[in-house]
């Protein structure tokens, strides 16, 4: 599947598209997407919490997608959710438009719909919290893209989850 063919065959979503009914349960991946690295977070639907899961550290598209698609085959995610930058003024820029077709690029690959969620300040979020951690910031680096991929995917069950489960 092409990465147009995979956005007009209703596998990729933005934020607030994805009909109600589509809400599957099961384990959703979350990535960030870098042209450096992707951070990778994992969580379930039935929690609505999200982790930490790893960071593909490369710039090679061959190696990154045999890297998701191992993620992939082990966790059996429902869903994929994908960060999708903008200005702050939610504006697009270039790492908007990567964004969008790595999102296709997974839909098309994987077969399974995928969401792009507003990122803007997951990093800055992320980057606290491992503060918080008590995580130097010359350790950060490595766990960085990871917590702001968790925090892309919390905000996604947050938004998408919650509401829905609360009587």
């Amino acid at each position: 599947m092409t990465d147009k063919s995979a956005s007009s065959s209703g596998l990729v979503f933005n934020a607030g598209q994805l009909p109600v009914d589509l809400l599957a349960q099961g384990t959703v991946l979350a990535f960030d997407f870098g042209q450096k690295r992707i951070g990778v977070a994992v969580g379930d639907t039935a929690l609505g919490l999200a982790h930490p899961l790893t960071t593909i550290d490369s710039e090679k598209n061959e190696q990154r997608f045999a890297m998701i698609g191992s993620l992939i085959e082990n966790w059996q995610p429902v869903l994929l959710v994908v960060g999708l930058p903008s200005y702050m003024d939610g504006s697009a820029h270039e790492m908007t438009r990567l964004s969008q077709r790595f999102a296709r690029r997974l839909a098309g690959r994987f077969n399974i719909r995928v969401l792009l969620v507003d990122e803007r300040y997951t990093s800055k979020s992320a980057c606290a919290a491992l503060q918080q951690a008590g995580v130097s910031t010359r350790k950060q680096r490595q766990y960085l893209d990871q917590v702001a991929a968790q925090h892309i995917l919390q905000s996604f069950f947050d938004e998408n989850y919650v509401q829905h489960t609360t009587a």
